[in-house]
């Protein structure tokens, strides 16, 4: 009986573990992440509501966990980022859980309310009443899981790391670890995918929040969560601190997400031209580069952050 019981508690103890967010407080796993009550609540929100000329209108409302209960909500007239948003002003809001679970955001006029509860947004007017209900929703790259065309280099598949240097890791699941160098350093011309999936970390900001990098012949495409922000190019999809993506299309942290490239290196006469689309949408539209290499390798960054990547692959034109 008493072997039972130590057993037992060890598995209790394995299990909190296992459960809790890493030393920097982020969570690598759905799996993990489901246990912060927080998590099931941010995420994304789409749907049409009665405006106050009578008129319906679609929207979509993105809110972000900040740690401890506290939300962030920011809304785009016309639906979500890459998905009908008008590009005009944000609104923004915080709140506070409250002690039924419920999280009521709150206009500037302090009028009009927008309440989380059962896994849907429901708005209302001054006088309580309802004005639509937005559901939330998980969105999906159109290019996640894109199969590799015949003669594409498999760079990374989950069976191996034949084609990264020595120090490469990869998880139990088969997933590739941050902080790794192509075996190669002699890409020029290419086509690229990868997916990316970034942690959940309620607590942190700025640039401790999910941090890594894609570096295609010395430039960085920032990966970050950027989830909610304004799309610096510091952020999510930045060529880093120099160009800001054309839209902020930075999925909920621990989604995947794609990077989709194409990447031509610089000849005698011409800088380096890339293009990049994230989940699909283009955000550099046949950029010049500002680092002039005519060849090179592909980096991974380690920020020390559990970034994750899976479905690698490139094709050399």
């Amino acid at each position: 009986m008493k072997s039972l019981s130590s057993l037992t508690l060890i598995l209790l103890l394995f299990i909190t573990s296992n459960a809790a967010p890493d030393k920097k407080g982020a969570y690598a796993t759905l799996e993990d992440a489901a246990k912060d009550p927080d998590f099931a609540i941010q995420g994304e929100y789409t749907g049409s509501y009665t405006k106050s000329n009578g008129n319906e209108a679609k929207v979509g409302i993105q809110v972000i966990a900040l740690g401890n209960g506290i939300f962030r909500a920011v809304g785009f007239e016309g639906g979500l980022p890459g998905d009908g948003w008008d590009l005009g002003e944000r609104a923004k809001s915080e709140a506070t859980k409250a002690d039924d679970g419920s999280v009521t955001f709150k206009k500037d006029d302090g009028v009009a309310t927008a309440t989380i509860n059962d896994g849907k947004l429901h708005i209302k007017g001054g006088d309580e009443k309802a004005l639509g209900t937005l559901n939330r929703i998980e969105r999906k790259s159109p290019t996640l899981g894109m199969k590799p065309p015949k003669g594409a280099i498999k760079l990374f598949d989950g069976s191996s790391l034949e084609h990264w240097k020595p120090g490469a890791r990869k998880t139990e699941e088969g997933l590739l670890m941050e902080g790794v160098n192509s075996a190669r350093n002699d890409f020029k011309n290419f086509t690229l995918h990868i997916e990316f999936r970034l942690p959940y970390m309620p607590k942190a900001r700025g640039q401790g929040r999910g941090n890594s990098g894609m570096y295609l012949l010395g430039t960085e495409t920032q990966m970050l969560d950027s989830f909610g922000l304004s799309g610096e190019s510091n952020e999510c999809g930045g060529l880093y601190k120099w160009k800001r993506p054309d839209v902020n299309m930075c999925y909920p942290p621990l989604r995947w997400q794609t990077y989709d490239v194409e990447f031509q290196a610089a000849t005698k006469d011409n800088p380096p031209v890339m293009t990049v689309k994230h989940n699909g949408i283009v955000i550099h539209d046949k950029v010049q580069l500002r680092k002039r290499n005519s060849q090179g390798n592909i980096h991974l960054q380690n920020h020390s952050n559990p970034v994750r990547y899976r479905n690698i692959w490139i094709v050399e034109n």
